[in-house]
């Protein structure tokens, strides 16, 4: 093998930038082959080039200034260090001194991705982000390259694997939310501060990527409505295994007739879908496409080899193409020029079934009433389960609607939340068949 090795720089030797180092050194004859030249770390910036790290840096400049990274004659600069700044900056710097970079960091992207894109085509340069999404599943190339044939009508994903874990504790163990979470916590699958996954923020930023590459378009990040699973309790997931569903956190991105919509939130899909058995910290996503149909990819969402591995494909793209004209590279959206953005949705323009839970008073006529609600709107109930209370207490309801028009659904809501017999605690989730 004659040519010269791809000189690749880290910004960043936590977690992803270790295994990224580990991944190379176990592999890289194999990944050379591959590249049809050398993978070669030279250059890592991290804040304590001091410590002890579960890799061998033996050959590898290490310095505490990341700007040091973009200097240090590299071809290509990855930045795993996350967050908006100072990633954005030297992002930008790099492209400016004409160097490809390979980012894992999906919050960039979503809020800021496309000056960035922008910049990297100024530039010369490649922008890749495979192991920004899914860890290492390779959705960002499925989507991009393998069904660039198809349009996409939509796309749903299990995508933080944190929710999920706590999801699959909650349903296995019949653990309450706060104590699924300290389990998660425990084994580092959560952070100290849960906020970004516990309420759907993580792949939010997720979805607006993907969503952006189906649609053909940069979408805007805040237009995905974000619901988190906190108020997910474990009697929800008890009544939906009972009526045969399980509540998973929801990624779905839809494409209709007048435009598109975007959501995050915790649903319940069919125990038989393959999607509602992807348990633990793994990872699924579900694309529709109009030639191929449906097709489903599962894998480690995160964890340091999985996303290396998405971090080392980008890089063995970047060597096959370095040196050839940007008309041969992929667009970062997998649209050359990019369309027209499409017409943001709000779900009360969607349709929906809904799983709902009600507290209500034990006296007679409380079903009567509320079936009586819901066909003056219109709306089947698909089933419905009350369980007997215990002398002196409550009743419980459960109900899935049939899909409906969301604001439809709404105003019958309105009109039940006004009944004397109910009581605090209506919980209402979406609920997705996957039947077209």
């Amino acid at each position: 093998m004659n040519l010269a090795p791809l000189k690749v720089g880290l910004i960043g030797l936590g977690t992803v930038g270790q295994g990224v180092v580990r991944v190379l050194q176990n592999n890289g004859e194999e990944i050379a082959r591959r590249a049809g030249r050398p993978i070669q770390i030279v250059a890592a910036a991290t804040r304590d080039p001091k410590k002890a790290r579960d890799c061998d840096l033996s050959g590898v400049r290490l310095s505490g200034d990341p700007q040091f990274v973009a200097r240090a004659g590299v071809d290509v600069v990855c930045e795993l260090i996350g967050g908006l700044d100072p990633a954005e900056a030297l992002i930008s710097e790099a492209l400016s001194r004409g160097l490809h970079v390979v980012t894992a960091n999906k919050a960039l992207l979503a809020e800021r991705g496309p000056a960035l894109f922008q910049r990297a085509t100024a530039a010369g340069s490649i922008l890749a982000f495979e192991a920004a999404v899914a860890g290492g599943i390779p959705i960002i190339k499925v989507m991009r390259e393998g069904l660039a044939a198809n349009r996409i009508g939509a796309l749903a994903g299990i995508i933080n694997g944190t929710s999920n874990y706590i999801l699959t504790q909650m349903s296995e163990q019949g653990s309450g939310f706060a104590e699924a979470l300290a389990e998660a916590q425990r084994l580092g699958y959560a952070e100290a501060d849960p906020t970004f996954d516990i309420e759907g923020i993580d792949a939010a930023h997720k979805l607006t990527l993907l969503a952006s590459i189906a649609f053909g378009s940069a979408i805007a990040w805040g237009s995905v409505h974000t619901e988190g699973i906190s108020t997910v309790q474990a009697q929800d997931i008890q009544l939906a295994g009972e009526l045969g569903y399980r509540i998973k956190s929801l990624a779905i991105a839809k494409r209709l007739a007048g435009g598109v919509t975007l959501s995050v939130r915790p649903t319940l899909i069919p125990a038989e879908r393959l999607l509602a058995k992807v348990d633990g910290v793994l990872n699924a996503i579900r694309v529709d496409g109009d030639a191929v149909g449906e097709t489903i990819y599962v894998g480690r969402g995160a964890g340091a080899e999985a996303t290396a591995s998405a971090v080392i494909a980008d890089l063995v793209d970047i060597a096959r193409l370095q040196g050839s004209a940007a008309r041969h590279w992929v667009p970062p959206l997998g649209s050359v020029g990019g369309g027209e953005a499409p017409q943001l949705l709000p779900l009360a323009a969607t349709e929906s079934a809904y799983y709902l839970r009600l507290r209500v008073a034990d006296e007679p006529g409380v079903l009567r009433a509320l079936t009586s609600i819901f066909a003056e709107a219109d709306i089947s109930i698909e089933a419905i389960l009350q369980k007997e209370p215990r002398h002196g207490e409550d009743a419980t309801v459960a109900i899935i609607t049939s899909v409906i028009a969301e604001g439809r659904f709404h105003a019958a809501l309105q009109r039940i939340q006004s009944l004397p017999f109910l009581r605090p605690g209506l919980i209402r989730l979406a609920v997705e068949h996957f039947n077209g």
